[in-house]
């Protein structure tokens, strides 16, 4: 496993990769409301990155139809936006993006409500994100990437949520997805040691059921196999000498 430790300059560059993506998350958060469909998302999300000169890295990506990943309710990740998908009063929906600037990549993800949504669903949101935070407490040069893992693992389970286990988090660089893997549920081999200059897509996703997931027939949208509710908190960070730097906060 080749960890690649980020230069100066290309943390620099991928400081200002994750500032414009932070900004986009922002925006589109601002334009979620009932009514809307999905695909009015992912227009919004491309026109946004286009606009500030970059790439949109999801578009094409293996395939992948579009520049945002707009998943609803039950689907985990990779939903895929249409404008026959249309956002109700009650829904939770989990947009992930990305960008490419100057060849650097971002990638961060967030769960939001559609209007005013039942109290399970707001805690299913705020324990995700917090799950991210307390996975970073230990996101710390000398320590070793289990220790995220199984930080993450404890506080989903206190809460009796499911953890999804096909998909983890990565490190990001000059590509998407880079080494090491991050999984968000608890780990026994220890893992590669942090060093400062690693720069890692942190992104727990979790399920108020079961942790167990079924692919759809468009070979990308994944969501929970008992129909449970889904969320998605992510973040691109930087390992330093001191606490983590969350790169993509707005």
């Amino acid at each position: 496993m080749a960890v690649t430790i980020k230069s100066e300059r290309e943390i620099e560059l991928m400081r200002e990769s994750c500032r414009l993506l932070a900004i986009v998350h922002k925006e589109m958060e601002e334009a979620i409301k009932p009514g809307m469909s999905t695909k009015d998302i992912d227009i919004l999300g491309d026109t946004l990155i286009r606009k500030m000169g970059c790439i949109p890295n999801f578009k094409n990506y293996h395939r992948y139809p579009a520049s945002i990943c707009v998943s609803v309710n039950d689907e985990v990740v990779h939903g895929i936006p249409d404008k026959h998908r249309i956002l109700q009063e009650g829904d939770i929906v989990s947009l992930d993006a990305g960008l490419i600037y100057k060849g650097y990549h971002s990638d961060a993800a967030r769960t939001h409500a559609v209007g005013k949504i039942s109290p399970q669903a707001r805690q299913l949101i705020d324990v995700t994100r917090q799950c991210f935070f307390e996975g970073i407490k230990n996101a710390k040069a000398g320590n070793y990437l289990f220790d995220i893992s199984n930080a993450i693992d404890a506080y989903a389970t206190s809460f009796g949520y499911g953890i999804v286990r096909e998909l983890v988090g990565h490190g990001i660089g000059t590509q998407l997805h880079e080494d090491p893997q991050i999984p968000n549920f608890a780990q026994r081999r220890k893992g590669p040691r942090l060093r400062p200059g690693m720069t890692l897509a942190v992104e727990p996703m979790i399920n108020m059921g079961g942790a167990d997931v079924v692919w759809l027939d468009d070979d990308w949208t994944v969501v929970t196999e008992d129909g449970s509710l889904s969320a998605h908190y992510e973040n691109t960070i930087l390992i330093t000498e001191g606490e983590p730097e969350i790169l993509t906060l707005y």
